[in-house]
């Protein structure tokens, strides 16, 4: 089997409101706006959330906004690690990062577009496709796999089951590693009995290259640390102007950008991060 390279993302890395222009978009924003083009900040080698040969979903998602704003897309590419917003956003080479977790103080966040969590991936015709929670006693004993450092690791410590996880590394060189797909890997050669992963990483991975795995969305996690993580896309703090446009255009486009989603295969939520959503292909 094949499978392309990508990255162990927590942000793991969230539309409401919007401000509608009646002039043309490059008369709404500042000038450090580019009025040419959607000037895209992006990790090229993040599939499948985004890549260089634009079939990231992400990418995707950036065509969706720059034929609404009938702009093309130009891309500003940078690993999507420490100094990412720095080395592009803030350094005004781009103006936009599509998705990007809410109430981070780096950027000035948009109205979210969706709501995703962490997920637990098993065996689809297994002993363990009916498990829904880290509760339950069925994952006891058994070898997880867990990106260290991400939220799920203090759930699976409060009940008992770091002792055998296996952990994979959360900071990597892309180029090199890929935690995420070695996971899935593991888990389908029976080196481990379950997976967990930010959802919008391991649902696409699993819809593309694994169909005999299965995704279900942690959504019954009541204690913290929460799991689940609104998305947004992300401008320069002080760029109020252009974040209302994106709010305007995400709210009149919103069925648009879910059936992207979807199409990928990113398990969504409500906003409380406690029911999965459910949309017709």
């Amino acid at each position: 089997m094949t499978h392309t390279n990508t990255a162990p993302f927590a942000y793991a890395v969230l539309l409401i409101f919007g401000y509608l222009s009646i002039a043309p978009a490059s008369a709404q924003t500042s000038d450090l706006v580019s009025g040419n083009a959607l000037r895209v900040c992006a990790d090229p080698a993040n599939l499948p959330i985004s890549a260089q040969d634009g079939s990231g979903y992400e990418n995707k998602l950036a065509e969706l906004v720059a034929a609404k704003l009938e702009k093309p897309v130009e891309y500003t590419w940078f690993p999507q690690a420490t100094g990412f917003i720095r080395q592009t956003l803030s350094a005004k080479r781009c103006d936009i990062v599509i998705g990007y977790a809410q109430g981070h103080e780096l950027v000035l966040n948009t109205n979210h577009y969706y709501t995703s969590s962490y997920s637990l991936i098993v065996p689809q015709d297994g002993d363990l496709s009916d498990v829904t929670a880290l509760t339950d006693p069925k994952l006891k004993d058994l070898r997880i796999g867990i990106v260290a450092g991400t939220p799920p690791a203090a759930h699976m410590a409060r009940n008992g089951l770091i002792a055998k996880a296996k952990p994979y590394n959360l900071v990597v060189d892309r180029r090199r590693e890929s935690p995420a797909v070695d996971m899935l890997d593991d888990l389908e050669a029976g080196e481990i009995d379950a997976a967990i992963l930010w959802g919008p990483l391991g649902g696409p991975l699993v819809k593309n290259n694994y169909d005999g795995l299965k995704v279900t969305p942690l959504v019954e996690e009541t204690l913290p640390p929460r799991l689940f993580f609104r998305i947004t896309m992300g401008v320069r703090r002080g760029e109020k102007v252009w974040q209302r446009q994106l709010n305007s255009l995400i709210r009149r486009n919103q069925d648009e950008i879910n059936a992207v989603l979807v199409e990928a295969g990113v398990p969504l939520v409500n906003d409380l991060g406690t029911e999965v959503l459910e949309f017709s292909q």
